[in-house]
This record gives structure tokens, C-alpha cells and sequence, in this order.
């Protein structure tokens, strides 16, 4: 089978890769010309996927995948599209679907019969039938469901572990009409391979979700999910801290009943996924008012961790504070949606003089972001821990000299820095 995977990012370009092991032709399109430069020269164009460098050098040497920035000309080449184009959103998750529009639009350019399609972007509930569908028609003048299958899979993986995970969870299929899912599922397995989960009850592979909205929701609803269990874990760990209580203590108590799954609280809750994909659930739903108060509890964060900080030095203002952590989480090279923004923001606010640190960046990639750079060493008044690096866990106080008091918005410090400085923890008293 030759396949076209529309859009090389850290999810597109592993996709296009698994599948090329498979034993099929795949066609990598990106806008972008220096990607598609690389991935042809079997270099990869970002850093951190595990075991990318090494599976893109293999199918690329045997030709099984080819980068393009004609996607059309790739379509028109192919019997499977799989598209997984960036969908940008604002702060309130109001959808922009410039990218993802013009991507459609190249696909159905060259689109033939008998064609599948297969949106992997997370969308708001109704988007494939509604929106792509007429614009597949439109620029193909092919009707959906009849000359085309259309179908909806989720992309359910984390940078960095992509491979991995492609094997370990169920690949959920809906499409637009019965023959489109029937059509989705027999293409997903043939690409994928998986994990025996005998946690599951059935089988791990690939689900049949029947309709294209019943699979856009479960991405929503997988995703909202955590990110109000973590709204909940929040204000229990500002409770806790009101009361003198470990709520790192309690929760492990409470999970240790099979029904309780309640997550770890945080500084901030980051990423391409957890703090977009329940605003746009909440285009869908608007009167969701347990979605709307978990998002609202998760953005105070950042804010709450600054006012603990604040009690710690009494005021904050000339404060040199050092944000450790850029990326939204540990081991991820990747600022999206990170709580730094906001971590910046409020101690300037503050007043304070806000240095920011990070592993995986250079200072001039820092400087970028709109940062003045740290470097572990230096002197500084105080200290707040933003991302779970693991050069983070074993900190010790003179990397931090001067440094006053730590505000640790991951629990990652170790026993001899908070020995050394002080140090709170959000949600727990032990520090």
C-alpha cells in the first residue's frame, strides 16, 4: 500500500516511519522545506523521539519513506491519507483551523476513488463530518462515504515515548458511515502492532468507535478527564497546605482502594494536550460546569505557587528568582502552553526579577522565548521548580547560592537542598 502522512511534526514523522516498517510505501508531506530537506537525508528534524534516528536512517535508505512538500501530487499517489496538521488554538481553546484547512484542501486536490482518509488531530466533537467532509467534496468533487472512506483516529501518544505507545493503547476508529470504518480499521491493522494488555477488556488492537464523533469524543473525554482529576488534586493540595497536611500522603493512602485514581498536583499543567483539549470540549459544551471550574482551578496555579513563594520572603520585589524549568514537563523539549509563562508573569507582577533555567536549552533559545537566562551557580534569592527535569532531582544548595528559600512546584528536591534552604512543597508540609 502507498500511504501519505500529512504533516512531519513529533507525531506525523514517527507515524510515517511505523508505517514504513510495515512493509509499505509512505510519503511524508510537510510545508516545510527544511524539514522535508532532512527527514530525506535521514537526519531528524527534532530532537528527543526515542529510537527515531535510528528507524528514519532505516526506511529512508530503503526508500520505503520520502519526504515531499507536494501533498497533492502524494494524495493523487495514494490509496490512505493520514493527516495530523496542527491545530492552533488561543488561551480559551477557540479553534483555528487555517492549517488544517489549507492541508485539506491539498488532499482533496488529489484525491481519488476509493481513497481513505484519516483526520488524527484532535478536533471538537463533529469536525470530520462537518467541516472536512464538504471540503474534501468540495476540492475533490468526490462525495464522502461513497467515492472516499473518511474516517477519525486519535493520535493517543506522548513525545518522546511515541513508538511505544503506538504499541500499548488501542487505536479508536469512527467514521463518517459504516464502509468508512470498516475501511479504517482493516488500514490500521495493517500498520500498527500491539502490546498484549490484559488490564484491558478486550483485546488490545484496533476499536471499531462506529461513528467519527463517538472517536472525536473519547480523545476529548480522555484528556478532560485528567485534566480534572489534576484540577481536583489542586485544590486538595491547597487545602492541605491551609490544614498542615501531606496531601502527597493522602492521596497515595486514597489510591490505594481500587476505585480511587486521584492524580499528583502541580505548579502548572502544560502541553499540547491537557490544557487545550478541554476548552475545546467546552465549545461543544458550554454549560460543563465541572470542565469549566477544573481549567479554572489549574490556571490559579502558577499564582498560588508565587503567593507561597511570597510567604517565604515576606516580599518579592528586587527578588532574583530563579524559574527552573522552561518546557512544559520533564525530559520534553517543548514550551507549549508551559506554566513558565505564567510563573514569569506573576513574579513580575510581584515585582520580582525572574531568571529562567533550563537543560535542554541554550541561553540564546531561552533569550527567544522572551527570557533572561539562569545558569545553575549563579547567585539568586530564591528558587521556584517549574518542570521535572531529572538534573532537577539532585540539586544541591550550591547550585543555588544566596538562594533564600524554594518553592518546589514538581516534589522532585532532594533530602540535602531542602535540609539546606527552605523549601515548600505544594500540598505538603514534610519540606
Amino acid at each position: 500500500m502507498r500511504i501519505t502522512v500529512v504533516g512531519m511534526g513529533k507525531i506525523g514523522l514517527p507515524l510515517a516511519i511505523q508505517f514504513a516498517t510495515k512493509g509499505h510505501t509512505v510519503l511524508g508531506t510537510d510545508i516545510n522545506s527544511k524539514t522535508v530537506e532532512l527527514i530525506n537525508s535521514s537526519m531528524e528534524p527534532f530532537p528527543g523521539e526515542a529510537f527515531l534516528s535510528e528507524k528514519l536512517a532505516e526506511v529512508v535508505s530503503t526508500r520505503a519513506l520520502t519526504a515531499t512538500l507536494d501533498t497533492t501530487a502524494a494524495v493523487a499517489k495514494s490509496e490512505a491519507v493520514v493527516v495530523v496538521v496542527p491545530l492552533f488554538v488561543d488561551k480559551e481553546g477557540v479553534p483555528d483551523f487555517g492549517w488544517m484547512d489549507n492541508a485539506t484542501e491539498s488532499v482533496g486536490r488529489g484525491l481519488k476513488p476509493g481513497t481513505l482518509v484519516s483526520y488524527e488531530t484532535t478536533l471538537p466533537v463533529g469536525t470530520t463530518r462537518n467541516r472536512f467532509a464538504p471540503l474534501l467534496e468540495k476540492f475533490s468533487g468526490l462525495k464522502a462515504g461513497v467515492d472516499f472512506h473518511l474516517v477519525f483516529s486519535p493520535e493517543r501518544v506522548l513525545t518522546g515515548r511515541v513508538f511505544a505507545d503506538l504499541r500499548k493503547y488501542p487505536k479508536l476508529v469512527g467514521g463518517i458511515d459504516e464502509a468508512s470504518t470498516l475501511r479504517g480499521v482493516q488500514f490500521y491493522e495493517s500498520v500498527l502492532d500491539f502490546d498484549e494488555r490484559p488490564d484491558l477488556s478486550r483485546p488490545n488492537g484496533v476499536w471499531n468507535l462506529g461513528a467519527s464523533e463517538a472517536s472525536e469524543f473519547a480523545k476529548l473525554a480522555e484528556t478532560t478527564y485528567r485534566d480534572v482529576n489534576i484540577g481536583l488534586a489542586n485544590q486538595f493540595a491547597r487545602f492541605a497546605d491551609s490544614q498542615g497536611i501531606d496531601i502527597y500522603k493522602v492521596i497515595e493512602a486514597s489510591n490505594s482502594q481500587p476505585y480511587s485514581h486521584i492524580h499528583l498536583p502541580g505548579i502548572a499543567v502544560g502541553g499540547h494536550c491537557i490544557p487545550i483539549y478541554p476548552q475545546m470540549y467546552l465549545w461543544n459544551d458550554p454549560a460543563a460546569t465541572v470542565v469549566r471550574s477544573a481549567r479554572a482551578a489549574n490556571r490559579e496555579m502558577p499564582g498560588y505557587a508565587v503567593q507561597m513563594l511570597k510567604e517565604q520572603l515576606g516580599s518579592l520585589k528586587g527578588q532574583k528568582v530563579a524559574v527552573l524549568g522552561a518546557s512544559y514537563r520533564g525530559g520534553v523539549k517543548e514550551t507549549a502552553f508551559s506554566g513558565v509563562f505564567d510563573v514569569v508573569d506573576e513574579l513580575k507582577s510581584a515585582g520580582a526579577i525572574p531568571l529562567v533555567n533550563d537543560p535542554m536549552y541554550s541561553s540564546e533559545e531561552l533569550a527567544t522565548l522572551g527570557f533572561d537566562c539562569y545558569q545553575l551557580g549563579e547567585p539568586v534569592d530564591a528558587a521556584i521548580i517549574q518542570a521535572n527535569h531529572r538534573e532537577y532531582d539532585t540539586l544541591r544548595s550550591a547550585d543555588l547560592p544566596g538562594a533564600r528559600a524554594i518553592l518546589d512546584g514538581r516534589n522532585i528536591t532532594s533530602s540535602e537542598l531542602r535540609d539546606t534552604i527552605p523549601t515548600r512543597v505544594i500540598g505538603s508540609v514534610s519540606a
